[in-house]
Order: C-alpha cells, then structure tokens, then sequence
C-alpha cells in the first residue's frame, strides 16, 4: 500500500518550512483563531469607545435641553442646581455681550455698525471673485469703515459722543481683527520683499524685526504698547488707547504674514520674474502683476489660518482694559449676583460665535482655493 502523500506533496506551491508551519497549524486550530476572533480587542474598543460617546451624548442632551431654563428666569436657573443648563442668562445678557459698556441706550448704534461691516466682509468674499474688483471694492472698504467709526464715536447729528473706552463687545473684536489685519497686510508685504531683498541692511533689519516679535508673544506686546509707547511720545502728544493696541496688534500680525508671504516668493520659480523682466517691466510691475498675485494665490491656506488666529487673539485685549466679547461677558456676569454664577453658558455661547466664524472663514478660504484653481 502506497504511502499518504506528504504537506509538501499536496501543496506543491509551498517551500517546505511553510507547508510544515500550515501543518502544524492546522493540527492545533487554537493557536490560529479565526480572522474575525482575531480582530476582536479592537471591535471591542472601538463599541466601548462608541458607548462612552453615546453616554455623554445622552448627558450633555439631557442638561443643555430636556432640563435647561431657556427664560430668563434667576431663580429658576437656581433652583437647577447645576442639574440643566441656564440659557436665560444669554437672553438677560445677550445685549451686554454682544455690545460691552456701550451705552444701553445706544447699542442701536453699535448694531448698524456690527451689521455693517459683516456686510463689507459678504460683499468682499463676493466681489473678490470677479475681474477688475480692487478699486471698487477699496472704496466700499475707505467709506464703510469711516461710516462705521463715524456711527460709533457720534458726536454728530444729534448721536451722543462715546469715547472709544467704552466700545466693545462684537463691533470691537470686527474692528480689531480687520484694521489689525488691514494694517499688518501690506507691512507684511514689504518685510517679505525686504528679507528677499539683494540690499544686505534692508535683509537684515527685516529678518531682525521677524525674528524679534514672532519670538514674543502677544501679550507683552500689548503691555508694550499699551503702558511703554505713551512714555515715548514727546511731552503733550496724546495717543488713544484703541489706537495703540491696534498698533501692537498691526506689528504683531505682520511678522507672521511676512514669513508666509517669503515662503511664497521663495516657492516662486525664478522664471517668471525673468519673462516679467523680458516683457520691459518695471520692478514694481513686476511685482504687482506676476509675483505677488500667484504668492497669495499659493499661500491663501496659511494665510487664512493666519486670519482666523488673528481673530481669536483678539480676545487678549481684555487685559489692557479693552472689553471685547470675551471682556464683555465677564463684564456683564461679575457685577451681577443673580447671574454670576452661569459663567459656563456665557463662554459656551462665545463659543459658539469664535466657532461659527472661524468655519465661515475656513470654508470660504476651501471655496475661493477650488475657484483660483479652475481658474488656474
């Protein structure tokens, strides 16, 4: 009687040592558990993950809306105990959030100037699509602005005079964040030109001014130029507050522009400054319609993250006496007894607007990059 054939004979395709391994493996089934058993401590990890999420779900749904206080109501919130959240304090509150020490009376004021520039920011992210949008688009900005300062300072046509001390809230973080911005742009296109420059003391002084300040960070800057700058103005010079905050926030801002920006000159292929010098271009032609257009078209991501910081930082302000959102809230709450206690739902509703901008922001910045891209 012919022998059984061996695990080599039946898997002819199998070296020796593996047909040998697939032996034994075979002889001992526990040892090789299916794919399925296998996979088992990372499904298992993957539904308690999947429960603990559905936990604190059910939670966070059952105190911020089956027992949450939307009127408002002190006692009520009170009597929650910490039980349900206390949304009555945005509908006390919400006017002394959202417009600071301005006066009560006249947050109508700081509400058309609000309104106003979230509409120049619309029409800019609408009219920056289309052609031969610049010198329209920078007057709607030069009138609106001076429109908006106008409206908030008064002193004109009846309206009161506030002085900038008491602007705040929401008006002031837009104001801050699109002067900041506005300011720091162009700076920042000149120390990007400047560190590239051939000239070695306009390379030095812009490499030394970017260093500098990206190396200290924003709120001593903003001491800086909030308690020191007044100290070297000449004797009886005057300088507003918001004026000098703004300032550090401009200087803050360009050094961080200023690298991207270089970053983009330096991703440039030196060709096309050459075609640009062989067509006769000036210089500052160059720059203007070879070199810088395709710079922001390349750095538009980092430069739109740049923006989004720039409007989250804006909330540093608070420490040198500028009450912005966050300011206000803690403003609005501190002096209050009845409501200082549901500090939690006023910075989750501040959340909720730092959040819903910045998305706003990101995602015009996804749409305008596929746009410049089709178009490209």
């Amino acid at each position: 009687m012919p022998d059984a054939p061996s695990d080599s004979a039946r898997s002819p395709g199998l070296p020796p040592l593996a047909a040998a391994g697939r032996a034994a493996a075979q002889s001992r089934p526990w040892r090789n558990p299916p794919r399925w058993l296998r996979r088992g401590p990372g499904w298992l990890l993957h539904g308690l993950l999947l429960a603990l999420f559905a936990w604190a779900a059910a939670l966070l749904l059952d105190w911020a809306l089956l027992e949450a206080v939307f009127r408002p109501d002190a006692a009520a919130c009170r009597a929650l105990q910490g039980n349900g959240a206390c949304w009555g304090v945005i509908a006390e509150k919400g006017r002394a959030i959202l417009f600071g020490r301005y006066p009560y009376g006249e947050h109508w004021r700081s509400l058309v100037a609000s309104l106003l520039l979230l509409a120049l920011l619309l029409g800019s992210g609408w009219r920056a699509l289309r052609p031969a949008a610049g010198r329209p688009l920078a007057l709607a900005w030069l009138l609106g602005l001076g429109a908006c300062l106008a409206l908030l300072y008064g002193g004109f046509a009846g309206l009161s005079r506030v002085d900038t001390a008491r602007w705040g809230g929401l008006p002031l973080t837009l104001l801050l964040t699109l002067l900041g911005l506005g300011g720091a742009l162009p700076l920042a296109v000149g120390l990007a030109l400047a560190r590239q420059s051939a000239h070695p003391w306009r390379r030095r002084l812009a490499t030394a001014y970017i260093e500098l300040v990206r190396g200290v960070p924003l709120v001593p800057v903003l001491f800086l130029a909030t308690f020191l700058l007044p100290l070297l103005l000449p004797q009886g010079w005057t300088l507003d507050v918001l004026l000098r905050v703004l300032l550090g926030l401009v200087l803050f801002a360009a050094a961080f522009l200023a690298e991207i920006l270089r970053g983009g000159l330096q991703a440039l292929p030196a060709g096309q400054r050459e075609a640009a010098a062989a067509l006769g271009l000036t210089p500052w032609q160059q720059q203007r319609h070879v070199v810088l257009p395709q710079v922001f078209r390349s750095t538009l991501p980092a430069l739109m993250n740049s923006c989004i910081s720039t409007l989250k930082e804006t909330s540093l302000v608070t420490i040198v006496g500028l009450h912005e959102l966050t300011g206000s809230l803690a403003l609005a709450l501190a002096g209050d007894p009845d409501w200082r206690l549901f500090y939690l739902e006023g910075y989750l509703f501040l959340a909720l607007l730092y959040g819903s901008s910045c998305h706003a922001l990101s995602r015009y910045s996804r749409f305008l990059e596929r746009r410049l891209a089709t178009r490209g």
